[in-house]
């Protein structure tokens, strides 16, 4: 069975990476001088094989310190005390987006018995995924990202359908994280059901039988979740309508 799995660039991303690349371009021709804060460094050196490597900056790849947070925003402090006074910053703006806003469609492709589409109205965050069960049906709403989060960075990943065409198991990743979450649609009364699936990353979904199989990691320690490694990958088991701690 054809499993579709789309994991893409997100709209915002993209329109976030435009702005991004215009705002460089205009600090490249400034010649105004910026007093950067002072970023400290430490001692931490590794031994490779005989070879010493100085990683003075370790100390930042920890996110959820005070000292890294303390840096973070001293460094913002200086970029939008720049960035704030750029006299025609808005016009750019206000450019960027009449450019990027104009309807898109992709594709549809076949799942189970159902065709799906996403469509995306010009500024919307993420993409509208529409089911229909004829390729010249008018598309009816399967699920729309933008309704999961207030700020559009939950994006639906994948959507998989059984193979009776009863469910779909779709995935979700919040704020741009490797992590998704599984969730499961009765495909006959668009509602979710109390199946939820977590930790897992790059996971496709295999329909057999009343279930699925797929893949997770361990749930990782408290603090951990973005910054602890993740070993040991296994393959579970799912039933419909258990829970996650019978797979």
């Amino acid at each position: 069975m054809y499993i579709y799995d789309h994991s893409k660039e997100t709209p915002t991303r993209m329109k976030n990476i435009v702005i991004l690349i215009a705002m460089a371009l205009l600090l490249g021709c400034s010649p105004q001088k910026f007093d950067y804060p002072e970023t400290r460094k430490d001692n931490t050196v590794d031994d490779y094989h005989g070879t010493s490597v100085a990683d003075p900056y370790r100390w930042l790849e920890d996110d959820r310190s005070a000292e890294t947070e303390a840096w973070v925003k001293a460094q913002n402090e200086v970029t939008f005390a720049y960035l704030d006074q750029v006299p025609y910053r808005e016009k750019i703006k206000e450019r960027l987006t009449e450019l990027i806003n104009f309807p898109s469609s992709t594709a549809p492709w076949k799942e189970g018995k159902y065709y799906f589409v996403e469509k995306n109205s010009g500024l919307q965050n993420q993409d509208v995924y529409y089911i229909m069960e004829d390729p010249a049906d008018e598309p009816e709403v399967f699920i729309d990202p933008n309704e999961l989060s207030e700020d559009g960075t939950v994006a639906v990943t994948s959507i998989s359908v059984s193979e009776d065409n009863k469910y779909a198991a779709y995935g979700v990743a919040r704020g741009g994280s490797d992590w998704r979450e599984i969730f499961v649609r009765d495909m006959e009364t668009g509602e979710d059901l109390d199946d939820h699936i977590e930790w897992t990353k790059f996971s496709s979904v295999a329909w057999y039988r009343d279930g699925f199989f797929y893949s997770r990691f361990e749930e990782p320690g408290e603090g951990d979740e973005l910054s602890g490694k993740n070993l040991n990958n296994k393959v579970y088991y799912h039933k419909i309508g258990t829970s996650q701690e019978e797979d």
